[in-house]
């Protein structure tokens, strides 16, 4: 009876590290994916984008709340912001440095957590530049924030930039000429040259700016969470062409070249709005239920599909776009936020 014990004792313990090494052996993503940043479940779900389904969930190896995901020029490494904040109720206020925050830089076909970077304050994103050589990665301060640049070789230091109140998100433009810092606590975006590191200008916008989306068209997209407002940027001459008074408070701007369109994510009802440029005036042209808090959205390379991110279903809704007809949602992690597309 007591060999019986001891063999069947063998056998489980075979069984559980056979387990182990299975649940973490690298990951193949060698399909065109979309990552999905659930906040709240603390990880990024897969979807394999050929078949609409999530295929695989990438641990963040105990990290709370991460938001926003950015891939490198060659599509091969991801960078999450780990906020240990939930930001779905919104962006502004957040200049604290009482938490754990950090910056994973992850293999986007392993799943492997490639490097951790360990920081001060509140990274809304991290973003790398055009030619993959750095990371860009906003630090918020209620008083005085900045924006951090890394090295990619080594993840050394190489600058630090100071911007305005509450800094939300950074991000490049099209050409990657300027880098567009949203001041969310200032009302304000910062304008940094990132040859030289140095702030060029800084624009007043609406109310609470979370982000300055580019766009193919040659501008940036301020969205103003408490205005409810857009804000037009010229990339090349930093200055407001336009404000688009939307009525909802914004979650995320995308423009489409292939459509000339650009989408908007109603947060507060959960629909994406969709408008046109006529005769200088963007016009709205309709809109797409998809789902509660809507939020970021990602457009295929062919111009056929969107992915909206669905923070209160908890869902992510695949869009046809020439129709505008939301065609399903995918059930991702809770309160998924960023999304980024590798084809």
């Amino acid at each position: 009876m007591k060999q019986v014990f001891l063999v069947f004792s063998l056998l489980v313990l075979i069984a559980a590290f056979s387990s182990c090494k299975k649940d973490n052996k690298p990951l193949n993503i060698d399909y065109p994916a979309a990552f999905v940043v659930n906040g709240e479940s603390n990880n990024l779900s897969v979807i394999n984008l050929t078949t609409d389904k999530v295929t695989e969930t990438i641990d963040l190896n105990g990290a709370t709340f991460p938001h926003h995901v950015y891939l490198n020029p060659d599509k091969t490494r991801i960078a999450v912001a780990i906020t240990s904040t939930d930001l779905s109720g919104g962006h502004g206020g957040h200049g604290g440095s009482s938490k754990t925050y950090k910056v994973l830089v992850i293999d986007s076909k392993t799943g492997d957590i490639h490097h951790t970077l360990e920081l001060p304050k509140l990274p809304h994103n991290a973003i790398f530049s055009p030619d993959g050589s750095e990371l860009w990665v906003g630090q918020a301060d209620a008083t005085q924030s900045k924006v951090l640049v890394f090295n990619t070789s080594n993840f050394s230091e190489k600058a630090s930039i100071p911007v305005g109140k509450g800094l939300s998100e950074v991000t490049f433009s099209v050409d990657g000429k300027k880098v567009f810092a949203a001041n969310t606590d200032d009302n304000t975006v910062s304008v940094i040259n990132p040859a030289n590191k140095s702030v060029l200008s800084t624009i007043p916008v609406g109310n609470s700016p979370v982000g300055a989306w580019a766009a193919s068209n040659g501008k940036m997209y301020a969205d103003n969470e408490a205005s409810q407002t857009i804000s037009e940027i010229d990339a090349v001459t930093s200055t407001i062409t336009t404000t688009i008074n939307l009525g909802f408070k914004p979650g995320y701007v995308a423009y489409s070249d292939h459509h000339s369109e650009l989408w908007v994510s109603d947060a507060t009802n959960g629909k994406v709005i969709y408008y046109k440029l006529e005769s200088g005036a963007w016009v709205k042209k309709g809109e797409i239920p998809t789902g509660s808090d809507a939020h970021a959205i990602a457009f295929t390379s062919d111009g056929k599909t969107a992915y909206v991110t669905n923070q209160g279903a908890n869902t992510v809704s695949v869009v046809e776009m020439n129709s505008h007809m939301k065609m399903q949602d995918i059930t991702a992690g809770m309160k998924p936020n960023g999304l980024a597309i590798k084809e």
